[in-house]
């Protein structure tokens, strides 16, 4: 799924609505995008090659429900992610609340996931997210995700971020995260119960004009080829490389 801050990057591209009125509290948006690679929390999804993406949102005053998609390519030929999602947005004070449900799905990737070598790679999680605002143009976020059983089958997993973003100017806005990655058990299907963990960040810039917007992110990880995390398969040095990361996004 999306990077937090490459979406909150984004926010200023993507605010408008593209079907609804203003006095109505329902409203759709949409937007599609290019980019050299997906990531998702420091690792590659599309083998280092690029991604063509896009998702649709609904909401109704304080709730939402949306649902965005990718391909990717986790070396057992092409297919496609297809994300669902829903949750409320509420402030608490001066802190902006958003609480949820996301679910990961894989539909090319057989049931079971056995006959390509892993456990089954859909997956949800809940989340809570958080951010406020202590001077004009500046933000600090963070975010907590939890899943019972991650993908592969891995086990109690959580993700857990930091994050803030600065404006600059009205076209042009940085912003950066880092994020903890904690798995329960790497060998997912195979014999063993090993746990890892691993820090990722994020760090670029978003310019928007022309009713695009371009997003230049460099993306980096913790993980080194002697983590278990390597050694088990659960992914690789090359997917855990620090890169660069370019995306055109547009509403819709």
């Amino acid at each position: 799924m999306r990077n937090l801050l490459i979406c909150g990057a984004f926010a200023a591209v993507a605010s408008a609505p593209a079907f609804a009125q203003e006095a109505t509290p329902f409203s759709f948006t949409g937007n599609v995008a290019l980019a050299t690679d997906y990531t998702f929390r420091g690792l590659s999804q599309t083998d280092s090659k690029p991604a063509v993406q896009g998702g649709v949102d609904a909401s109704f005053g304080s709730f939402y429900v949306g649902t965005w998609g990718s391909n990717v390519d986790f070396g057992f030929g092409d297919s496609i992610e297809l994300d669902l999602y829903g949750g409320y947005k509420f402030a608490a004070g001066p802190v902006a609340l958003d609480v949820g449900v996301i679910g990961y799905l894989y539909p090319s990737a057989s049931d079971d996931g056995l006959s390509q070598g892993t456990g089954e790679l859909d997956y949800y999680e809940g989340y809570i997210k958080g951010s406020f605002a202590p001077a004009d143009g500046f933000t600090l976020g963070g975010a907590f995700y939890y899943s019972p059983e991650f993908t592969a089958e891995t086990g109690d997993a959580y993700y857990a971020e930091i994050n803030a973003s600065f404006t600059i100017s009205p076209a042009f806005a940085i912003s950066g995260a880092v994020g903890y990655q904690d798995i329960e058990d790497i060998d997912g299907i195979f014999a063993g119960t090993d746990g890892d963990s691993y820090t990722t960040w994020n760090a670029g810039g978003t310019y928007s004009n022309w009713g695009l917007g371009f997003d230049l992110r460099y993306v980096g990880t913790s993980i080194d080829g002697s983590d278990g995390i390597v050694t088990s398969a659960f992914t690789t040095v090359q997917k855990a490389d620090d890169r660069f990361v370019f995306t055109i996004k547009r509403a819709m």
